[in-house]
């Protein structure tokens, strides 16, 4: 299945009827003319059979962005714009939108004089409008611009509407409560509704029995034979991997029968304490190849986990990870390692770590081995699954979005990234180097009560994620504060 949305944005202009609407015309089509020169064509659409100047011209571009298969919205102030019509317009569209205007230009027909359009101006009211109308809209950080400027304003806002329309057209498939003793991953799901999202809550039951009906599945040796492929020298478990493919099979049926009206799923999956003695194995492994599909799969049933990962995968259009943030660094491994040779103090360190999770393509090297914690308590044969190595050195945001206890919307962002430093332990494990980690540690992650488990995507997309969570509503966004810029908590004192 395709489960990473694409997102087609209907470029609409708009004009209020005592400016000249050819200023809106002429700039809209420049406008456009500069996005197909710099970016793929296939994202935008110019609306031709209107320029907005009335309730009635709102309508017919609605009807026209609708057949045309928009299922995004770029209201375009070419001139001032009329308040109430942009706005009805943003209301009934359904699917995410945007707002931008127009700069002025010399070059115009009539300069300053005729050829001004007061775009600036007319942000002001549709931004009032908007708010009461209780219509979300993304609005850039400075929002007027040239047709180049504005075209790169629409690029910038691809993947946050791919996230927002992903998200209410999601569906979280969820596998049994939640570890004893793992209160931290257990948070109330009404902000899933309120984001949209539906949730699908199983027993583990459910999926066991799902799980012995596909015992002899047809396509359980060619699910092998990929998974040989993919571990190639690493494959040091191959008496598991016909029960890791009848057990991939089985969630790969499960979410092609199970999300219902929903286009997009992601799943939180268990994996102890009982999973291993009844099903036989761990489940990281085809956790990662799900992942690496496009459909994330977060451990120990966490619900916020998935929902994290998903939005990270449809921002970046690649896999993500879910990692604890697990461990600090030891200090002769610093001193020997990081020290000097990168830009980060110890406590700028600290390694994230899950059992065997993360994808092949984001580990530096792989092997399939058992899962050493639980093998300390278990027999080693019901323990196998893990996929284990370092994970690839770059860039990474870490991040979560997450609900309180009594029921509101968290998150937190933090760029960084991966070092090429050994880790020397075990698990899909790499060393993370954070700016002032220490701190956004203590105060937002402690502080704030956030779960040891955090998203992370391979790259620096702390801007896009974080005008996704405004969009969506939340008004608490942690991020990693640079020294100087004190925490609400932070004592001047030190």
């Amino acid at each position: 299945m395709s489960n990473m949305p694409n997102v087609k944005v209907g470029i609409v202009a708009v004009s209020r009827d005592c400016f000249p609407e050819s200023l809106s015309v002429s700039r809209r089509q420049r406008l456009v003319e500069a996005y197909k020169a710099k970016y793929d064509e296939a994202d935008i659409y110019e609306c031709p059979v209107c320029i907005v100047e009335s309730e009635i011209h709102m309508m017919q571009a609605l009807e026209d962005v609708k057949k045309a298969g928009c299922n995004a919205l770029c209201v375009y102030l070419g001139n001032f714009g009329p308040e109430i019509a942009e706005t009805m317009l943003a209301k009934y569209f359904d699917g995410p939108k945007m707002f931008i205007a127009a700069a002025e230009e010399t070059s115009e027909n009539g300069g300053l004089v005729q050829g001004r359009g007061d775009a600036y101006c007319g942000m002001l009211n549709a931004s009032y409008n908007l708010k009461l109308r209780n219509v979300k809209a993304y609005i850039p950080e400075y929002p007027v611009g040239t047709a180049e400027e504005c075209a790169d304003m629409i690029h910038e806002f691809l993947p946050v509407a791919r996230a927002v329309y992903g998200l209410e057209n999601l569906k979280i498939i969820s596998f049994g409560p939640r570890p004893t003793n793992f209160l931290a991953c257990n948070a109330p799901i009404k902000q899933l509704y309120n984001l949209g999202v539906e949730i699908e809550e199983n027993s583990e039951l459910d999926l066991f029995e799902s799980f012995n009906k596909h015992a002899g599945d047809e396509r359980i040796p060619e699910v092998v034979k990929s998974m040989e492929a993919e571990l190639g020298t690493g494959n040091k478990k191959p008496e598991i991997l016909s029960k890791l493919a009848q057990y991939e099979l089985t969630l790969l049926d499960w979410v092609e029968a199970h999300k219902g009206s929903r286009k997009y799923v992601a799943i939180a999956g268990k994996c102890w304490p009982a999973f291993q003695t009844q099903f036989g194995f761990v489940p990281c492994y085809v956790n990662s190849r799900l992942t690496a599909m496009g459909i994330p799969v977060s451990c120990e049933v966490d619900i916020y986990g998935a929902l994290s990962e998903f939005i990270g995968t449809v921002v970046s259009q690649d896999t993500v990870t879910l990692l604890d943030i697990n461990n600090t660094v030891p200090a002769d491994i610093y001193k020997a390692d990081i020290e000097g040779k990168f830009p980060y103090t110890h406590k700028d360190t600290f390694m994230g770590f899950h059992c065997g999770n993360t994808a092949s393509g984001k580990l530096a090297f792989c092997e399939m081995k058992n899962q050493m914690i639980m093998a300390r308590s278990l027999p080693e044969e019901v323990t196998n699954g893990t996929l284990e190595g370092d994970i690839v050195p770059g860039e990474i945001t870490f991040f979560r979005l997450q609900s309180t206890a009594d029921a509101k919307l968290n998150a937190y962002i933090a760029q960084g990234e991966v070092l090429p430093v050994a880790t020397r332990s075990f698990g899909a494990i790499g060393i993370f180097a954070i700016p002032q980690m220490g701190r956004f540690y203590r105060h937002v992650l402690i502080e704030k009560n956030f779960p040891h488990h955090g998203a992370v995507a391979f790259g620096h997309y702390g801007k896009a994620i974080f005008d996704v969570f405004k969009y969506l509503g939340v008004e608490d966004i942690g991020y990693n504060q640079p020294a100087g810029v004190l925490y609400k908590t932070e004592s001047p004192w030190g």
